[in-house]
């Protein structure tokens, strides 16, 4: 593969429901989605998944777009690579910025997959032809988050994700457990609580909980080491997990019982399946999770997902969870609690230019003119 041109998208798309987090409430998604073209003519499509604001990790999609725009995209044009593999590597130089690295890395992984004549999940090392999937309750109202979930239910989603925060938390879980007594599920705090909070969070235990994810700050490793010694309830850890190195010193440790990986989070596809590949050898289950993405990553996220050591849902909904109108054709859709593994080469789906057009704010074209 020789990259000829890279075209950066950037995007904003209106959700059909807001999503509020112990972060903050989205009402709108902007993301840059990136095309690359090789020499060869073939396209591939990324995206990078980070929010406007730097409140999931510190880039956005502004700082993003300036580490493409002066560092990574230049190392990256007129660039033979062999394999996408190489491009952790290649991008070494830059320091983080994982989810602009992810983006372009996606891209390149499509282009290889499809140079192959092989699906992205083939190429990944996936095993599995459909995937089971679940869905993220955002924080509202107990009746509203009880409607949700019963819709959700009837349409066939396998486990349920509520997002917590403190002073919402164990009345709104036993508020849900009376409704849905045998329900799938899990709590996100998204770092809303510290190691003082212990006391509260060993309340959790009492609801029957899959896990509780990333209850503590991303940096506090080691505090959640002595709050998993605490809890009955696995903690799964999320923004704390960067790097494979993060996934290895968190387990020794003992500071979660399950992973969620997010290809965007840790820097790409390549990194994700080293942290499946570390936790399977350690008998720590994963699942993969969710950055209320377009289809574009929506769809790697499937490929990535059929992996054999993701054996819990992720947060992979149908692109109507989100969208009235998602940016790929066909949409990811939802039958019985699974969404299929695409068997067409590459990423399986295409993009829709029209839709592309409507919601691009800025396209940014760079290219090799050597």
């Amino acid at each position: 593969m020789n990259i000829k041109r890279v075209t950066l998208h950037i995007t904003e798309m209106k959700l059909v429901f807001p999503f509020a987090t112990s972060y903050g409430t989205y009402r709108e998604r902007e993301s840059i989605l990136i095309e690359i073209e090789d020499m060869d003519g073939c396209i591939g499509w990324g995206e990078v998944v980070a929010f406007s604001q730097p409140w999931y990790t510190e880039e956005t999609v502004q700082t993003s777009l300036h580490m493409l725009r002066e560092f990574l995209v230049p190392s990256l044009l007129g660039r033979t690579i062999e394999h996408p593999s190489e491009l952790p590597q290649l991008f070494s130089n830059v320091k983080r910025n994982r989810m602009a690295k992810a983006g372009l890395e996606g891209a390149v992984w499509d282009i290889y997959a499809q140079h192959k004549n092989q699906p992205l999940a083939a190429v990944l090392g996936g095993v599995r032809s459909d995937i089971e999937v679940g869905v993220v309750i955002g924080i509202d109202t107990l009746p509203r988050m009880l409607q949700q979930i019963e819709r959700y239910a009837v349409e066939g989603y396998q486990r349920f994700k509520v997002k917590i925060k403190p002073g919402y938390d164990s009345e709104l879980l036993q508020g849900i457990r009376q409704a849905f007594p045998n329900l799938p599920l899990m709590a996100d705090a998204n770092s809303a609580y510290t190691l003082q909070d212990k006391d509260q969070l060993k309340k959790l235990d009492d609801f029957g909980l899959m896990m509780i994810e990333q209850p503590l700050a991303d940096d506090d490793i080691l505090d959640h080491a002595l709050l998993q010694k605490e809890l009955q309830t696995p903690i799964c850890l999320d923004e704390s997990i960067h790097s494979l190195e993060d996934a290895r010193v968190a387990i020794t440790l003992g500071s979660c019982r399950v992973v969620n990986i997010k290809a965007g989070r840790v820097g790409g596809l390549t990194e994700a399946i080293r942290i499946h590949d570390y936790c399977q050898a350690h008998h720590i289950p994963v699942w993969c999770g969710g950055m209320i993405e377009t289809g574009i990553s929506r769809a790697q996220n499937v490929a990535l997902a059929a992996l054999p050591n993701f054996t819990i849902p992720g947060d992979i909904s149908a692109s109507s969870r989100h969208w009235e109108e998602d940016v790929i054709i066909p949409d990811i859709t939802l039958s019985d609690g699974r969404v299929p593994v695409s068997s067409v080469p590459g990423l399986g789906y295409k993009v829709n230019r029209k839709r592309l057009r409507n919601i691009t704010m800025q396209t940014i074209v760079l290219e090799n003119h050597s």
